[in-house]
């Protein structure tokens, strides 16, 4: 690559000779708008140098918000899940293009960056936001950043050098879970819901909600008491699609007791009831949970209908996520393995799931020792 300085009207520019187009015609690049021609000159030496070490990128007139939706988010679209998709278009959308969406590309900063977060924190364009939502925020701009690096259209990640919030400062609040009585009472003031047979199996296998309404018969073997969790139901804007567990630590096979069992043959023999009032209008879609129908539940609508039976129950306010967590606590203060509560909930790791649930080690703790004291006849 070569190049020489011009002036240009009152100010002096940079021309590179950046080779030939597929005709043969020589291609070049301007660096405009430098005072002096000594400066045009320095930053001339400093392109070429960078040429040198293959650190040159063409400039561009493309924005941070152009970039991100007319090129980095349809590049990705066929390579993650659909809910990762409208996550990312929806934090692009709603958090970066209004504030940092007319940068030029080029321009961006770590210290832009960190601006924008603090900004995010403190509320400064919209409600405040989480530390861990923040951090979202931030690993998509980090990535599609990434992708500009590949792509030579940026020479560094700028990304990789700012400072959203700390991890520790994401770390979750105190998750809030029901007694076993509690759990017992809420799952006797649901007992003539029509879905009481679903509150059941999210209490009593700590399922995620999604797991539990994409699941077919087929995934059940009540003989055997097992639900084998290969499907989920998730809602992609207003449309209900199916997919699948996103890890392989999710896609795994739960026990079920006997009286989650005995639950769910009844409600199969309901199925069959319902399925009979309706006749040819009936959706066969073969899920164990559905409408009366057979048409698929929508996520959102049975959380607020969980909230509902809550709220009449006069206990203490849970979400439908608060079952799994709820499951996931007494199965622990029960003195279950770890490595069995892991499997059961589908996480990637028994690190994880210690450290999720560090709120109920204290008294497998206490236990433990209590045990270790007996055995050595020292209580």
């Amino acid at each position: 690559m070569r190049g020489h300085v011009r002036k240009r009207g009152r100010k002096w520019a940079i021309v590179l000779d950046i080779g030939t187009d597929v005709e043969g015609r020589r291609k070049q690049k301007w660096h405009s708008g430098f005072d002096r021609r000594r400066d045009a000159e320095r930053a001339l030496a400093d392109l070429l140098a960078r040429q040198q070490r293959g650190e040159y990128v063409e400039p561009t007139r493309s924005t941070l918000g152009r970039f991100l939706e007319e090129d980095w988010l349809p590049s990705i679209r066929a390579s993650v899940r659909e809910g990762t998709f409208e996550s990312y278009a929806r934090n692009v959308r709603v958090h970066v293009v209004p504030q940092l969406g007319g940068v030029p590309l080029q321009r961006l900063t770590p210290a832009r960056l960190n601006g924008f977060y603090a900004d995010l924190l403190a509320g400064a364009h919209r409600k405040p936001l989480a530390p861990r939502t923040v951090r979202y925020v931030h690993t998509i701009i980090r990535r599609s950043l990434q992708a500009a690096v590949r792509w030579g259209l940026v020479i560094r990640n700028v990304a990789d050098q700012a400072d959203p919030p700390s991890q520790k400062a994401t770390r979750p609040r105190p998750m809030k879970t029901w007694s076993a009585d509690e759990l017992g009472r809420s799952l006797a003031h649901a007992r003539e819901d029509r879905l009481y047979p679903l509150w059941v199996v999210l209490g009593s296998t700590g399922m995620r909600r999604g797991e539990a309404l994409g699941g077919y018969w087929t995934d059940l073997d009540l003989d055997a008491a097992r639900w084998q969790v290969r499907h989920t139901l998730v809602a992609v804007g207003h449309e209900l699609r199916d997919s699948t567990p996103k890890t392989d630590h999710g896609r795994r096979s739960v026990a079920l007791d006997p009286a989650t069992v005995r639950v769910l043959r009844e409600w199969r023999r309901h199925r069959l009831e319902e399925r009979l009032a309706w006749g040819p209008a009936w959706a066969d879609t073969d899920r164990v949970f559905t409408r009366e129908d057979g048409t698929d539940l929508h996520p959102e609508r049975v959380s607020e209908r969980f909230d509902r039976l809550v709220e009449g129950s006069g206990l203490a306010r849970l979400t439908l996520h608060g079952l799994r967590h709820t499951h996931a606590t007494l199965a622990f203060q029960a003195g279950v393995h770890p490595k069995v509560v892991q499997e059961r909930l589908g996480h990637s790791s028994v690190a994880f799931t210690l450290d999720r649930y560090s709120h109920a080690i204290p008294a497998m703790q206490e236990d433990a020792a209590a045990t270790v004291a007996r055995l050595v006849g020292l209580d």
